[in-house]
């Protein structure tokens, strides 16, 4: 009998924690791409995930190419060990570690992509102040219907049925989660953002990375892949690229992701990187299992998949 059926997943901004360099597996080229990383964003970043304090780590200019490596070490050593996934896909900043095992492109190219965007969206949250919130307990449906006649709020995350994260400016934000809470969801749970992360708000970042993008060498993908704006699977590169585009102002369409991965014959979600976040996620989808790679190390995740 052969492996069950898989994807591979990566998680996004907050799932980063302090050690968590500690716990990934040994890989040839992880010191050399942390002095890339390092050099690139000009931040201590092996200090910062060592010892914080977190608000250092929080900074999407540090967040985002640590969590990037994290994801893409462990997707390199699950792949090492044999596994052979039909499909991958990232929940926002995930989506890079996702393309660069891809082969879409090279692990150093898809670093240098990420600094730029964490600097970027860094600046754009700066110039546009706001935040994010998760509401929780709501279905989503009703969540999208009553948001949608507000401003300056916008649905940023459709992460699960009870389980959607809003963004917008500071004033929309507490707006949207008096509403909500009166009209009945459980907990509306303001999240440690540096700011209004796909929104519009983030257009000045979206604007200007889309160049970056439309310049940058693609290949396409060795493995579908499942993108945040069109979770429907693609290897091409120019459509690759395009679904890329929109990314930091779309919202990310993850409850579609995990049912389109179901329904495409996946059993199991396995999620490579920092936390367990997306696992959780998955575990609320019925048909679908879900293992997260630092819940018990790579045995685990092989033993999960009958290896």
């Amino acid at each position: 009998m052969g492996m069950r059926t898989h994807a591979l997943v990566f998680p996004g901004q907050g799932s980063q924690r302090i050690g968590m360099l500690d716990t990934l597996p040994e890989h040839d080229d992880l010191d050399r791409l942390l002095d890339a990383a390092e050099a690139i964003s000009d931040l201590p970043l092996r200090t910062i995930a060592a010892s914080g304090p977190s608000e250092s780590l929080s900074d999407t200019r540090a967040a985002q190419p640590l969590l990037y490596l994290s994801d893409w070490v462990w997707g390199s050593a699950l792949m090492e060990c044999g596994l052979e996934p039909a499909y991958l896909a990232g929940h926002s900043l995930g989506e890079y570690a996702a393309l660069a095992l891809a082969g879409v492109f090279s692990a150093e190219a898809g670093l240098e992509l990420v600094c730029e965007r964490a600097s970027l969206m860094s600046a754009a949250a700066a110039s546009a102040p706001g935040t994010m919130a998760a509401v929780l307990g709501m279905d989503r449906t009703v969540v999208a219907e009553l948001v949608d006649g507000m401003s300056e709020v916008w649905l940023a995350n459709d992460n699960s049925e009870t389980q959607v994260v809003l963004s917008g400016t500071h004033a929309g934000i507490e707006g949207a989660t008096l509403a909500l809470t009166e009209a009945g969801a459980r907990r509306v749970i303001p999240l440690t953002v540096a700011g209004p992360f796909h929104s519009p708000l983030m257009a000045p970042a979206g604007d200007r990375f889309a160049e970056i993008i439309a310049g940058a060498d693609f290949s396409d993908a060795r493995i579908p892949l499942l993108q945040n704006t069109d979770p429907t699977p693609a290897t091409a590169e120019k459509l690759i690229k395009s679904r890329l585009l929109g990314q930091i102002t779309g919202a990310v369409r993850w409850t579609e992701t995990v049912t389109t991965l179901r329904d495409a014959g996946v059993e199991v979600i396995i999620e490579a990187g920092t936390g367990a976040v997306l696992t959780g996620l998955a575990r609320k989808v019925e048909g679908i299992e879900a293992v997260a790679v630092e819940d018990g190390g790579i045995e685990r995740v092989l033993e999960v998949l009958g290896a």
